[in-house]
């Protein structure tokens, strides 16, 4: 059984779960029309997916006290981590959302966003904010289906960078405004 909890100074090292490589199987293609953002999925043939990983973040708990801090857990192991910060919208942003290689597909991501909007919504903050690269369809969809929203796009974030091209997808969860 998965279990979400906080982690906390007796399991602060939980936070640094290693980020492992995700498919690149597509993009989502966003756009604004007549003051609503639509959204549609480019996919790649099989023979163009390939694998992303980011690099690993090296968080420091004690850095960190003012933050949300939630982990996955099944049989005492640590798969899945959601890092939570408050954002001056009154919201809480998504900051990090990682789960780890072996327990994909389990549902683990669902579990903690459902996580992360309940404590949202316990603890009096107007929803959750977050970012996912438009060549990120898998972290896309995810946010789609958890209830998120398009709220941006910012099409200028990579220029200039190694990721030039890309575009982060802003997605929003509970009150508007």
């Amino acid at each position: 059984m998965i279990e979400i909890r906080e982690i906390t100074a007796e399991n602060s090292a939980d936070v640094n779960l290693k980020n492992d490589p995700f498919k690149l199987i597509g993009r989502l293609i966003v756009e604004r029309r007549d003051g609503e953002w639509n959204y549609r999925e480019e996919l790649l043939p099989e023979s163009e997916i390939t694998e992303m990983v980011f690099p690993d973040e090296n968080y420091i708990f004690e850095n960190m006290l003012g933050d949300v801090l939630l982990g996955a857990y099944e049989d005492g192991e640590c798969i899945g981590v959601a890092i939570l910060e408050p954002h001056f919208t009154g919201r809480l942003y998504l900051e990090d959302l990682k789960v780890s290689r072996s327990s994909r597909g389990k549902g683990v991501g669902k579990l903690l966003i459902k996580a992360c909007q309940e404590y949202s919504r316990t603890h009096g903050f107007k929803g959750l904010c977050t970012v996912g690269q438009d060549n990120n369809l898998v972290a896309c969809r995810l946010y789609l289906a958890t209830g998120f929203r398009i709220g941006g796009l910012d099409t200028e974030i990579y220029e200039g960078t190694r990721q030039a091209g890309k575009a982060d997808v802003w997605f929003y969860w509970g009150d508007v405004g």
